[in-house]
């Protein structure tokens, strides 16, 4: 019951507070980046100070976390990292499905801010496109963020990388730092229950950009599952 109660207020005041933060972006979008990147960072904080304080959820980063133009590849299970990526690096680029920047002004705010679409279906000009944005991206100084298993995934699953993956990692050039999380265990894909724990991201080692593409593939694929159970 506790933890039912929990999750409602987390649900009541973050979800609550996201309508007038939207707003208040729809119009600061007009100006142009900055403001947006501004706003979405808030938002981020408010998800995290929410998660803390509501749901009794804390945040552990083992090893380090550099900033800047590097291809970052993240275990994908849960939303949580997918908010939390403007507090945990700054002004990240991210890449993620397409769909979502059909979300009337969600949308919008997300293509302001850097939200990179991904055609999961439009093959090698899906991957142009990416990598086209993914420099513009990196020549600003921003990193680059991607969920290379394509989705949210179960705590403990170990699906093979997407293709996306390694076309990036060839074309852009950058260096890689692949980061496991273990955020299904206390936020659960698809569930409204949000459970009180220790959130871990485990930042694995740099892989430099030039690698044979299996032996960088097998590198990643390690380092973000370091954290399954």
């Amino acid at each position: 019951m506790i933890t039912f109660l929990r999750s409602l207020l987390f649900a009541i005041f973050f979800y609550g507070l996201t309508v007038p933060l939207l707003a208040f972006g729809l119009v600061a979008s007009v100006i142009g980046w900055p403001p947006v990147t501004s706003i979405a960072a808030a938002w981020s904080r408010l998800h995290r100070l929410c998660a803390r304080w509501l749901l009794g959820q804390k945040i552990r980063i083992e090893g380090t976390l550099p900033d800047g133009p590097y291809l970052y590849i993240f275990k994908h299970e849960s939303m949580f990292e997918t908010i939390d990526l403007p507090t945990l690096l700054s002004s990240p680029a991210i890449f993620a499905k397409r769909e979502l920047l059909d979300i009337p002004v969600w949308g919008r705010l997300g293509r302001r801010y850097g939200i990179l679409p991904v055609e999961r279906t439009a093959g090698a000009s899906a991957m142009r496109a990416m990598r086209r944005a993914g420099r513009e991206m990196a020549a600003k100084g921003r990193g680059i963020c991607l969920f290379a298993e394509g989705t949210r995934v179960p705590h403990g699953s170990r699906p093979p990388l997407q293709a996306g993956f390694a076309g990036l990692y060839s074309l852009l050039g950058l260096p890689v730092v692949p980061v496991a999380v273990n955020s299904g265990l206390f936020s659960p894909r698809a569930s409204f229950i949000k459970r009180a724990g220790t959130i871990t991201y485990r930042v694995g080692e740099t892989i430099p950009p030039g690698l044979d593409r299996k032996e960088a593939e097998a590198r990643v694929h390690a380092a973000i599952n370091a954290l399954n159970s």
